[in-house]
């Protein structure tokens, strides 16, 4: 059976889910049995109904209504249900489950996608519903099988809940296995020497997935005991072009530039212009958050924690950045307001990273502009000492030799190339995320950080003391993780991996090593599906070092199909080009105070919104609560979305999870 909207249930199901064996309360079945919500004030260890095994997140309420378990996080808004049924498909287990949690829910189903089978888990579904955007709420479900039993989660929560308590929804979801299920673990053993079959895996793996993926050019560089195993690329540089990319060629390494920016603050560390817990305020005293009472907390460690509070809000400087430059980007800080306590939960904030590179390079040449002295001071005590003459902050540099273009699946799925506008954005942000290199320089810094500080010639370029804060605990990411300093560390599987991802448009990286085990990779992507691909590769980098379960070949080919799928799913709710009788409705011009200027273009029938720094062709979109939307569409300039506000004035809605941007048309 199909899941519809308004399914019908096979009675057969309905009787198998009310009778599932777990708690029981004064002699009831558990169809009946419920609960006062118990607030946890730890991560606590929880079992279903029907005996599968989570970790529900600290601050959180559980409670039993019935078969479903529910968890909700203190801002009450939202909730996460898990239900235990046998049922004959993943279908009929999700509509038993929502008969369970939420049996009048109306959000229309978009998109059903595969999920790989592991941990014990097969035959996994996930469903995706069309929620309308001013509902500010995203609505998902997950059907897993083992043992004979579906477990559904249904995930309903509001994107500001969602944004803020990611970490704990990680918690949650990392440790949800089946009853009995002993997850693999590498502790204790030894890692295998990465020889000629063992890259021979490695490299069947990088080019299975860029074909599964559509990704044109990847490059990856391993490193063991000191030793280069592995430093070339696969596939081409750009699409249509015959070069291959190779150990030499430049990526944009987007976030992996905030590992390097605080080796350069452990530098500065070292040389005792300021330590970790030195305040910020007495280096640089006009550095200012929007909260005076956060400001006043924050050390140097904090500035690339994301533990201040602060949450994402990169609208801002991804549309206005034309006339902006660092002190621009301090300044920006001073109208952002967190969202959570100082401390209290994992928010990502590129401006605060940003904030740590002009702050460090102010300290070691305070005559400088900001700007100039984060490059100057990168360069003089990072990438000349470690021998990294290729990585830069240089656009023109970069583009002029040996590079990689950046490349996007078009509204249809195909691949194209990425006008390169819009990644000329973190400029301004560059200690967050502006870095090129390749695979030869980020090497280098690999064996930097496996030695505890050394360059190959034994000197001890930075104390292993310094070196090492940056990967301590400032807060968690889910229970197997946690994040320093522009670095995570994850003991999922028994031994520690520490690794930083780094994402702009059209480009995807990682960095990962091993500190056990004297092992390090690099992966660095020319598309945008190749944010699967450098995850995947750290699980095969397992798989081959320890002789582990083979899952990372099964992962990228069900993340392949849903990622497509998922695009294919949105591109038929879209009106291409947009109705022309909605478009007609349009101001030609709309202004926002802090995201700039939209000049409404038609020509030939097509809708452009041009931002003045980039534009895009945008498609529309009639939601479920009959608002219209109008999504940028353009190769890697997708998703982008803008509501028409109701009533006689014309303005325009644009949202990330937790800050709302309305345009006024004139």
């Amino acid at each position: 059976m199909r899941f519809r909207t308004r399914p019908s249930i096979p009675v057969l199901a309905t009787v198998a889910l009310l009778a599932m064996p777990g708690n029981r309360a004064n002699g009831q079945a558990a169809s009946t049995t419920a609960s006062l919500p118990e607030h946890l004030t730890t991560d606590t260890p929880k079992s279903t109904v029907g005996g599968t095994t989570f970790v529900a997140p600290a601050d959180w309420n559980f409670s039993l209504r019935g078969i479903a378990t529910i968890l909700e996080p203190p801002e009450g808004d939202s909730h996460i249900a898990l239900v235990d049924a046998r049922a004959p498909s993943a279908d009929s287990a999700v509509a038993l489950a929502w008969i369970a949690y939420m049996p009048q829910h109306k959000w229309p189903l978009k998109v059903v996608t595969p999920e790989p089978d592991k941990e014990g888990w097969s035959d996994g579904q996930s469903y995706t519903y069309q929620t309308s955007p001013d509902e500010k709420r995203s609505v998902g479900a997950l059907a897993r099988r083992a043992n004979d039993v579906w477990t559904v989660v249904i995930y309903d929560m509001s994107d500001a809940t969602g944004e803020k308590r990611s970490a704990a929804v990680g918690t949650l979801y990392s440790r949800l296995v089946p009853k009995g299920y002993v997850r693999e673990s590498f502790a204790g053993k030894k890692a295998g020497t990465l020889d000629a079959a063992s890259m021979a895996k490695l490299s069947a793996f990088t080019e299975n997935a860029m074909r599964e993926l559509k990704v044109p050019g990847v490059a990856v560089g391993i490193i063991q005991n000191g030793k280069i195993v592995f430093a070339d690329g696969f596939g081409v540089r750009e699409l249509g072009k015959p070069d291959k990319p190779d150990a030499n060629t430049l990526f944009m390494i987007a976030s992996n530039t905030k590992a390097l920016t605080t080796l350069m603050l452990a530098k500065l560390v070292d040389a005792k212009r300021f330590g970790w817990e030195t305040p910020v305020t007495s280096l640089l005293p006009s550095f200012k958050l929007g909260d005076a009472a956060t400001t006043r907390q924050v050390l140097v460690k904090h500035l690339i924690c994301a533990c201040t509070g602060l949450p994402r809000q990169d609208l801002e400087w991804l549309f206005e950045y034309k006339t902006s430059n660092a002190e621009s980007a301090l300044r920006s800080l001073g109208s952002m307001q967190p969202t959570s306590r100082f401390g209290e939960m994992f928010q990502y904030s590129n401006p605060m990273a940003a904030a740590a590179g002009y702050i460090g390079g102010h300290v070691a040449l305070p005559t400088l502009e900001l700007g100039a002295a984060y490059d100057r001071t990168m360069n003089t005590l990072v990438f000349q000492p470690l021998g990294m003459t290729s990585t830069t902050f240089d656009y023109s540099r970069a583009l002029s030799g040996n590079h990689a273009s950046p490349h996007a699946p078009d509204i249809e799925g195909r691949t194209a190339v990425v006008p390169m506008d819009i990644n000329y954005s973190i400029i301004p942000m560059r200690p967050a995320g502006a870095g090129w290199s390749n695979v030869r320089d980020m090497l280098k810094y690999i064996a930097l950080e496996l030695s505890n500080g050394k360059l190959p010639d034994g000197t001890q370029y930075v104390s292993r003391e310094n070196l090492l804060a940056r990967r301590e605990r400032q807060v968690g990411i889910g229970t197997d993780a946690v994040y320093g300093m522009g670095l995570m560390v994850d003991n999922k599987y028994g031994t520690p991996v520490v690794h930083h991802g780094g994402d702009m448009f059209g480009f995807h990286s990682d960095m990962m090593w091993l500190p056990e085990h004297n092992v390090g990779a690099v992966v660095l992507t020319n598309a945008d599906p190749g944010w699967i691909l450098r995850t995947d590769f750290r699980r095969k980098l397992l798989e081959v070092l320890f002789d582990g379960r083979d899952e990372a070949d099964a992962n990228v080919a069900s993340e392949a199909k849903s990622y497509y799928a998922q695009l294919s799913a949105e591109r038929k709710l879209l009106t291409v080009p947009a109705d022309a009788s909605e478009s007609s409705n349009l101001a030609g011009h709309y202004h926002n105070d802090a995201l700039g200027e939209i000049d409404v273009r038609r020509a030939a029938g097509r809708t452009t919104f041009d931002f003045g720094e980039w534009s895009s062709e945008v498609g529309s979109r009639k939601n479920p609560d009959g608002s219209i939307s109008f999504i940028t569409i353009d190769a890697g300039l997708e998703g982008f979305e803008f509501v028409v506000s109701k009533g006689p004035e014309k303005r325009l809605t644009i949202r990330d999870a937790q800050h709302e941007y309305v345009f006024s048309g004139s």
